[in-house]
C-alpha cells in the first residue's frame, strides 16, 4: 500500500508526526512503536530549540528501544531486518549495564530535586533534565508539547516536594521489557497501570498533579466532513456510525471547540481508527443507517 508523502497544498513533504499517524492508521504500526519514535523526536526537538540534558542510561535505553521498534516494524511490513542494512558494529552499545526505566526516571527526579535545593546554583541543568523527562511522555501520548509554562510548573512542584508520580503521572504508566546484550540488546516500552491522569487547561494555574493538553487542535484535527472523507463515507452515514459507536461521547475521540456561540465537534485519529475497525470488521452499515440516520435523532453538527 502506498501513501502520499507530499502535501498538495504546501508542496512540501509531510511532517514526522503525520507520517507516524499514517503508519498507524494504514500500515500496521503499533501504538508502542509510534510512542518510541515520538519520544526520540521530542528529545531531538528539545535539544535543537532548548538546552536539554539526557543521562547516558536513559539515552541508551531510548536509542535501543527505537532500534528494536524499527527492526520489528521492518520485519513485519517489508520482510527485512535492520541488521541486513546496518552492521552490528555501528549499532548503539553502552559501557553501563542497562537499568530499569522506573529506577532511571526516579533517580533522575531525585537528582533534579537535589539540583534545585537553595544554594546549589544548578537551576539551568535541573530545567534541562525536566525538559528531557517531559519529552519522554510522548511514549504514551501523541499530543505532548514542551513549553516554558510546563517547565515552570514542574520546577515549582519539585521545589514544593511533590512526589514523582504526581508530577509525571504519564511516566508512571510506562514499563519496559529487555532481552539480549550488546548489539542484540532489545528494549520494548509498554503501558502499565498507573495513577489516574488529570487534565487541566493550558493556562490553568493548578499545580503538578495534572497533565496539560497544550494544543488540542493537533490531536482533534478532523471536522465531521474530514472524518467522513477519511472513511470514504457520506457525511450522514458517517454521523450514523458515530452515533452507533458513541464516538461523540468518547473524550479520546471527540472534542468540541467553542468559538463564542458556535460549537464545532472535531475528531482524533482514535475516532477514525475505531470507526474504520468497525467497518473492516464487517459491521452492517445498512442496519446502522436504519437505527441512527439523522432523521431519527436531532441532527448533530
Amino acid at each position: 500500500m502506498k501513501a502520499k508523502v507530499f502535501d498538495k497544498d504546501t508542496g512540501k513533504s509531510i511532517g514526522f508526526e503525520k507520517c507516524l499517524r499514517l503508519c498507524q492508521s494504514n500500515h500496521g504500526m503499533s501504538e508502542s512503536e509510534a510512542g518510541v519514535f515520538r519520544a526520540v523526536d521530542k528529545l531531538r526537538d528539545a535539544a535543537q530549540h532548548w538546552f536539554v540534558y539526557v543521562s547516558e542510561d536513559l539515552l541508551y535505553m531510548h536509542t535501543r528501544a527505537m532500534v528494536t521498534a524499527f527492526d520489528a516494524y521492518m520485519k513485519r511490513t517489508l520482510d527485512m531486518d535492520l541488521h541486513s542494512h546496518i552492521p552490528p558494529r555501528v549499532l548503539p552499545v553502552s559501557t553501563k549495564p542497562p537499568g530499569d526505566f522506573d529506577f532511571l526516571v526516579d533517580r533522575e527526579y531525585k537528582l533534579i530535586a537535589e539540583l534545585l535545593k537553595p544554594g546549589k546554583r544548578h537551576r539551568d541543568e535541573a530545567r534541562a533534565r525536566i525538559r528531557s523527562l517531559l519529552a519522554m511522555e510522548a511514549i504514551v501520548h501523541d499530543g505532548v508539547e514542551i513549553s516554558e509554562k510546563d517547565i515552570n510548573r514542574i520546577e515549582k512542584a519539585v521545589r514544593d516536594g511533590k512526589a514523582f508520580e504526581d508530577v509525571f503521572p504519564r511516566l508512571n504508566t510506562i514499563g519496559t521489557a529487555t532481552a539480549g546484550e550488546g548489539p542484540t540488546f532489545t528494549v520494548h516500552f509498554s503501558k502499565k497501570q498507573g495513577a489516574a491522569v488529570k487534565f487541566v487547561g493550558g493556562d490553568d494555574p493548578e499545580g503538578a498533579a495534572a497533565v496539560r493538553e497544550v494544543d488540542l487542535s493537533k490531536k482533534f484535527h478532523m471536522r465531521p466532513s474530514d472524518l467522513a472523507k477519511a472513511l470514504k463515507l457520506k457525511e450522514p452515514r458517517s454521523l450514523a456510525l458515530r452515533r452507533h459507536l458513541e464516538i461523540d461521547d468518547d473524550k479520546a475521540c471527540c472534542h468540541v471547540f467553542e468559538f463564542g456561540k458556535t460549537k464545532i465537534p472535531c475528531f482524533s485519529d482514535n475516532a477514525k481508527n475505531k470507526m474504520k475497525g468497525a467497518i473492516d470488521g464487517g459491521i452492517d452499515m445498512d442496519d446502522v443507517w436504519k437505527k441512527h440516520r439523522p432523521a431519527n435523532k436531532k441532527k448533530a453538527a
